[in-house]
């Protein structure tokens, strides 16, 4: 990656910023209550190909509806294809793998790993992005936060099927790459970044979903699994990466990826919500390590007490 590219900015989170990760976080948690419904009817890869397909056409549409499609052949595609790559096709791929061998409770811990590699590489790439105390301990609450969230007894699993683990962690390093990797994308807007990442990452994952589960031999999904399809494709996927590419613009990679973070409670919560799922103690002692994490992250009420105390 040439660092060159990359601009030397320090980043802080807004109020704004914030709520936009909150929402990111729900849409993504969201992702889970649909495919655990798709899931039933459409393969992985088929799933995965069809939701960000659907999601590239969508958001194409409401460009050029809305007059921001601009000139495509002018869009960065090597770019793209790279982010469509670092963003969906590798991780996707790695953590569906993953899964086959581990529970989905530990792959989901591995997962929210993503900030700490963000850290360790914004660290080194971008060098006026520090790794602070208060960054540094509110990275360690909120993993464990989800880690209380989703049970200490996923944890059990560890160091058991190594090579599957090991994969889910080269997906939340793949993200952490990505959000880097984002910051190519800065001259154009988060709607054209996020249509023409999608575009990339359906290009990328068709000849893989059309190799193995040979799609035109399957029924045809009922109608629970293709509102749900839809559902992921336009909520969870064309909204989430316009949100996804604003909050990269606007907050950085290693603030981004706080939502790796949030996603298992927003999860959790939708599912308590509409699937009639339980929260319970550990949930809501999870929720509390994360909120308290992400207040040492964003750091303004620590600097607010200090400055009350200080007077």
């Amino acid at each position: 990656m040439n660092t060159n590219s990359m601009a030397l900015q320090a980043y802080s989170m807004t109020n704004g910023d914030w709520l936009r990760l909150l929402t990111l976080s729900l849409l993504w948690g969201g992702s889970f209550f649909f495919a655990e419904v798709a899931v039933e009817s459409i393969p992985p890869l088929t799933l995965a190909w069809a939701r960000v397909g659907l999601a590239a056409f969508a958001l194409l549409i409401v460009m050029a509806f809305l007059g921001n499609l601009g000139n495509l052949r002018d869009w960065p595609w090597l770019d793209l294809f790279g982010m469509g790559l670092l963003n969906n096709a590798i991780p996707f791929a790695l953590i569906f793998w993953g899964q086959s061998g581990i529970e989905s409770g530990l792959a989901s811990i591995l997962n929210a790993t993503a900030p700490f590699w963000s850290v360790a590489l914004a660290a080194w790439v971008v060098r006026s992005e520090k790794l602070t105390a208060g960054r540094a301990s509110g990275l360690l609450l909120g993993l464990a936060g989800v880690i209380l969230l989703i049970g200490p007894d996923a944890l059990s699993g560890l160091g058991e099927g190594i090579w599957f683990q090991l994969a889910v962690l080269a997906a939340a390093l793949s993200y952490a790459f990505a959000g880097l990797w984002g910051r190519r994308l800065k001259a154009l807007t988060p709607w054209q970044a996020a249509s023409g990442q999608l575009i990339c990452s359906s290009l990328l994952l068709a000849p893989v979903a059309l190799f193995i589960d040979q799609p035109w031999t399957l029924p045809l999904p009922g109608p629970s699994a293709l509102a749900s399809l839809l559902g992921l494709a336009l909520l969870s996927t064309a909204v989430a990466y316009v949100f996804f590419f604003r909050i990269l613009r606007d907050a950085g990679p290693t603030n981004l990826l706080l939502v790796t973070l949030l996603i298992p409670p927003s999860a959790i919560m939708l599912g308590s919500l509409f699937l009639g799922e339980r929260f319970g103690l550990y949930e809501a002692g999870g929720l509390v390590l994360i909120l308290s994490g992400l207040v040492a992250i964003d750091g303004r009420a620590f600097r607010y007490l200090s400055r009350c105390f200080n007077n």
